[in-house]
């Protein structure tokens, strides 16, 4: 499971993605669809991977709980996040048991069961040697296909994205030449 690239903006709700950077904050498009907008550097902007959840012996990082919800409910979708108060609490108390219920507000579980079902629908809360073993069978059948096909040689790299090296202008060099002579 990775979530280095998911993102929680203060002030809306739902999870967002990473698309790209600009100078002065981050294009997100929402998870599950919808448009790309800008995110301003002055936005609190949270990393899934760097949340955590408060326990008596130390925080638990929010992908390990989702991992725990994964494996205890085989996989599938968790209790609506509108459930109640007592549900969402016992719930959590399932797949970890010794969470902080002070310093763990109602609000907080029920973002997180938000959170693990749009993760779930999405379809990225695979443990991460299932989604390498998906990756390489991919891999393996793009490979036979594409050598069944044709047997082109492939195009060199170009340069493109790539910045020329700098050299000295010609004119910056007369210039130097010309000085010197003025001078002596």
């Amino acid at each position: 499971m990775d979530l280095s690239s998911i993102i929680s903006i203060s002030g809306q709700s739902g999870l967002f993605k990473i698309v790209s950077q600009t100078n002065n904050g981050i294009i997100v498009e929402p998870l599950g669809g919808g448009r790309r907008f800008p995110v301003h550097g002055a936005q609190r902007v949270s990393s899934l991977e760097d949340i955590s959840i408060y326990t008596y012996e130390e925080d638990v990082p929010l992908t390990e709980v989702f991992q725990k919800i994964f494996d205890g409910l085989s996989g599938k979708e968790a209790i609506p996040h509108k459930s109640s108060a007592e549900e969402l609490k016992s719930f959590l108390n399932t797949h970890l048991p010794n969470f902080d219920e002070e310093r763990v507000y109602n609000s907080d579980i029920k973002k997180l069961v938000q959170w693990y079902n749009i993760l779930h629908k999405e379809g990225l809360l695979e443990k991460k040697s299932e989604i390498g073993n998906q990756k390489s069978e991919k891999g393996a059948e793009k490979k036979g296909s594409a050598k069944s096909a044709d047997k082109k040689p492939k195009p060199k790299a170009s340069n493109k994205g790539k910045a020329p090296a700098k050299k000295a202008s010609p004119s910056v060099k007369k210039q130097s030449t010309q000085g010197q002579k003025r001078g002596g």
